[in-house]
C-alpha cells in the first residue's frame, strides 16, 4: 500500500495552518498548541520543513516561523519530497542503476510511467489547496470514477 507516514501528515498540518495566516510568524509552541501535535514532534518538523526550504524562521522575541514562498507555489511533490524523500514506486522508478534486473525487466518502464504521473499529481496540488485556501478544490474527476467503483466492488479473497 502506498501511504504517507504520519510525520509528513503533520507536517502538512502544520504547514496548513501557517498558510491560513500568510503574514503572520508563528512559534513552535503556538503551532503544537493550535494544531495539538506534541511540542517536541513540532520542533521536529518545522526543522526539517526549514532545512527543505519551505518555511523560514526568525530568531528573537518576536521569532517563529513562516511559509517562505505563498501557498500556492508549494506543491504536494514538495512536501512529500521534504519527508519522505522522492516518490518511488519501485527501485526501478527511482531512476536507472537501482535495480539489478532492470536490463531484462518487461515492467520497469510501466513502473516507470506510473511513477512519473503520480508525480505529476502531486505538482498539481498546491499547499493553499490542501489547506482549504483555494475557492475551487483540485479534482481529479477520472480517479475519482475509478474509486468510487472500486470501493462499489465485492471484496475478493
Amino acid at each position: 500500500m502506498l501511504r504517507m507516514s504520519r510525520l509528513t501528515d503533520y507536517a502538512t498540518v502544520l504547514l496548513a495552518t501557517l498558510a491560513g495566516e500568510p503574514g503572520r510568524v508563528q512559534t513552535a509552541a503556538s503551532l503544537a498548541e493550535q494544531t495539538r501535535i506534541a511540542a517536541p514532534t513540532v520542533c521536529k518538523l518545522l526543522k526539517q520543513l526549514q532545512r527543505a526550504g519551505l518555511v523560514t524562521s526568525t530568531r528573537g522575541l518576536h521569532g517563529g516561523y513562516q511559509l517562505a514562498r505563498p501557498a500556492a507555489q508549494i506543491s504536494a511533490a514538495a512536501i512529500l519530497d521534504a519527508l519522505e524523500g522522492p516518490v518511488a514506486l519501485t527501485d526501478c522508478s527511482a531512476g536507472y542503476g537501482n535495480c539489478e534486473i532492470e536490463d531484462s525487466c518487461r515492467v520497469g518502464r510501466v513502473w516507470q510511467r506510473l511513477n512519473l504521473a503520480i508525480r505529476r499529481s502531486l505538482y498539481e496540488v498546491s499547499l493553499a489547496q490542501l489547506a482549504g485556501l483555494e475557492a475551487a478544490p483540485a479534482r481529479l474527476p477520472a480517479l475519482e470514477r475509478e474509486m468510487k467503483a472500486a470501493a462499489r466492488a465485492p471484496v475478493r479473497s
